[in-house]
């Protein structure tokens, strides 16, 4: 019975308690309002790639403007640094001075080659010529140039990523391709072009590379952009100026045949040791992510021949307002001569960053010509296996072309050096697991110091030489007077 009592107790006070329902929890939402998160997270997700890119597009151009104004301030002391001096950065082919003496010639109606100062282009001292008089002026062209460079650069870059990413999942490697983080290579590579100490030190110290590099780009992102009139443009122009982009014919005719770069046939991912593991540290195993071959890209020649009648088109043009301005100087005869038969030739052998000057100074006249052919048929040598290898990566046979013509060519600056070196930087995806990196950096950053220290040092050693040579020639001199007179 007390069981029971207890039992109905039990009852009675379950059954009299207020039926107070608990407060529903603050995290249950409705069907509706979950689809409402549902929609809001996924416009989220959506926005924020927008937001980078805006962000990457404003970050961009904020350090492009930011070098323009970088090379304004250092226009200012360009006095006191005296760039235009140096023999890294000015040549007899590049140096603005001698292409305002040849402008100052051409206004007294005498040729503008008459001076045998002036080497270049007489289409570029027309243009250039009238803003030498005001020095602000060429300056602020050679910004422009660099800074449409850059923005070239960047076109392209973003056309290699993309590019490279078609043929990923054109293999089926459509996971491969995002889980690799792919830098912006079109961005790194044209902030590294603007940046570059050596672009920075061709625009302040009054030199035409910058312009020979923009036609240069122009080419290639007309190339690589299907712009066929452009890029002969680009191709024509640039071979006019300075003759050495000549050889750049090969690659851009590959981007027009085949496209842009494209992948290995068999592609490779480095497998990473699990923790705990004990491997060597050089051991790094790989393995195949794919057998599958690649569809074999059929060259396309329409291109390539639309390609060789605009080049010839614009080839005509140029050489007919070169002979027009040229009629009353000797024609184009005179011009070949004064301008790729001085590149060829070598015949200023004031000292550069280059190797054919000192050699041509120590060489005997004799073997003046066999010498010649020797160096100038190397860089032509070079061209063939290159073509061969490398005929699947085009914009990378540009890159190589450039360094190979840089070190061999006849009157290398540093503005040569500035263009291959941030074509390097587009293809940072593919060398990023590049070894010795760093020591090949620091010791590029150690040359490019030590070249300024080691010209001083030369040309004092020099001067010292002949201030002794003269001082023991008028010492002779004098003995021999005195010599005389005692005779006498």
């Amino acid at each position: 019975m007390k069981k029971e009592k207890g039992k109905r107790c039990i009852g009675m006070t379950t059954a009299f308690r207020p039926r107070t329902e608990p407060p529903s929890p603050t995290w249950l939402q409705t069907a509706s309002d979950l689809k409402a998160s549902k929609g809001s997270f996924h416009s989220s997700m959506e926005e924020k790639p927008q937001i980078r890119s805006n962000t990457k597009k404003l970050g961009f151009w904020k350090w492009a403007v930011a070098s323009v104004v970088f090379r304004l301030i250092l226009s200012y002391f360009s006095k006191n640094l005296n760039l235009s001096s140096r023999p890294e950065v000015s040549t007899p082919l590049t140096s603005l001075r001698r292409l305002a003496e040849g402008y100052w010639l051409k206004r007294l109606s005498m040729s503008p080659y008459s001076g045998s100062m002036y080497h270049g282009s007489p289409l570029l001292l027309s243009i250039l010529g009238p803003l030498t008089v005001k020095t602000i002026g060429g300056q602020l062209v050679i910004y422009y140039a660099d800074l449409i460079s850059a923005i070239l650069i960047r076109a392209t870059g973003r056309s290699l990523v993309r590019a490279h990413g078609h043929n990923l999942k054109s293999l089926g490697l459509d996971k491969l391709f995002n889980d690799i983080e792919i830098l912006p290579s079109g961005d790194i590579a044209a902030l590294v072009y603007l940046w570059n100490p050596f672009t920075i030190v061709s625009c302040v110290g009054f030199n035409t590379s910058p312009i020979e590099n923009l036609f240069v780009i122009l080419s290639l992102y007309g190339a690589s952009a299907g712009l066929i009139p452009l890029a002969a443009f680009g191709w024509v122009i640039a071979s006019h100026l300075s003759l050495y982009p000549l050889v750049l014919i090969i690659p851009v005719i590959f981007l027009l045949g085949y496209g842009l770069d494209a992948p290995p046939r068999k592609l490779f991912v480095q497998s990473n040791p699990r923790i705990g593991e004990e491997r060597p540290v050089d051991h790094v195993e790989l393995k195949s992510v794919t057998n599958k071959p690649l569809e074999r890209t059929i060259f396309s020649w329409r291109p390539v021949i639309v390609f060789f009648l605009w080049a010839s088109i614009w080839i005509l043009y140029v050489l007919m307002l070169c002979a027009i301005d040229m009629k009353e100087h000797g024609g184009l005869w005179e011009m070949f001569k004064r301008t790729y038969g001085f590149i060829l030739t070598v015949k200023d052998l004031s000292p550069n960053i280059g190797v054919l000057w000192y050699f041509f100074a120590e060489v005997f006249d004799f073997f003046r010509n066999f010498f010649l052919i020797v160096f100038h048929v190397n860089v032509l040598f070079m061209i063939l296996p290159l073509a061969i290898r490398l005929n699947h990566r085009p914009c990378f046979l540009v890159f190589v072309y450039l360094a190979i013509s840089s070190m061999l060519k006849s009157y290398p600056s540093v503005g040569d050096s500035a263009l291959y070196l941030s074509l390097l930087v587009l293809f940072v995806n593919e060398l990023a697991e590049m070894q010795f990196s760093f020591f090949l950096f620091c010791g590029y950053v150690g040359v490019s110091l030590l070249s300024p220290v080691m010209h001083n040092l030369w040309i004092w050693r020099i001067v010292l030489v002949v201030e002794s040579v003269s001082a023991m020639l008028n010492y002779d001199r004098k003995i021999r007077k005195l010599c005389n007179t005692a005779k006498v």
